[in-house]
C-alpha cells in the first residue's frame, strides 16, 4: 500500500458501519490480509479508531486547524505506525506494522498514517461530507477545480434527478 491507499482507508473507516464483523470485513474489502483476519477483539479497537478518525475529520471540515492536528495527533501515539519495507508482490511498498501483527494494530496504524499524510498532501480544504440528503459520507477531494460536493455519482445523479424533477413539476 502507498499513503494515498492509507488516506483511502481512513475515509473507509470512518464512514464503515461497524456494528458488526461482516461489515467490518465490507470495509476492509479491498484488503483481504485484513478483512479474512479480523475478530471481535479488533472490531472493538476499530470502533474507537473510526470515532478518532470522525472527530479529526470534522475539524478538518470546520477549518479548526488545532483540533484537526490534536486529533491526528492523538491517533498517531494511540495507534503508531512501525514502517518496514516490504517486497513481496510486484512493487516495493511500505508496511505500517510487523507481519504477525494483530489486522487492527495495523489498520489502525494505517488508517492514523493515512489521515496525517492526507492532510499533509492535500491541506485542510480537500476533505469534505457528502451533501446528499441522508448521506453525509467524508471524502477527500482531488478534483482539479475542488468543487466536489458529493461522495459519489450516485449521490450526484441522485439529487440532480430530484432537482430536475423539482423544477419539471413547478
Amino acid at each position: 500500500m502507498d499513503s494515498a491507499d492509507y488516506a483511502e482507508l481512513a475515509l473507509r473507516l470512518a464512514n464503515a458501519d461497524l456494528t458488526d464483523l461482516d461489515r467490518l470485513r465490507a470495509a476492509l474489502h479491498d484488503e483481504p490480509w485484513w478483512s479474512e483476519r479480523v475478530h471481535e477483539q479488533d472490531l472493538a479497537v476499530l470502533r474507537t479508531v473510526a470515532t478518532g478518525l470522525r472527530d479529526a475529520l470534522d475539524a478538518l471540515l470546520a477549518g479548526a486547524a488545532a483540533r484537526a492536528q490534536d486529533a491526528v495527533n492523538d491517533l498517531l501515539a494511540r495507534h503508531p505506525p512501525h514502517p518496514r519495507l516490504s517486497g513481496h508482490g510486484s512493487r516495493w511498498h511500505v508496511h505500517v506494522a510487523g507481519p504477525d501483527a494483530p489486522p487492527a494494530t495495523e489498520v489502525a496504524a494505517a488508517a492514523a498514517w493515512g489521515l496525517a499524510q492526507g492532510v499533509v498532501l492535500h491541506g485542510m480544504d480537500r476533505w469534505g461530507r457528502c451533501e446528499a440528503a441522508g448521506c453525509g459520507t467524508y471524502f477527500l477531494d482531488t478534483s482539479t477545480n475542488r468543487a466536489k460536493r458529493f461522495c459519489s455519482a450516485r449521490c450526484a445523479n441522485r439529487v440532480h434527478v430530484a432537482a430536475f424533477r423539482a423544477r419539471r413539476r413547478t
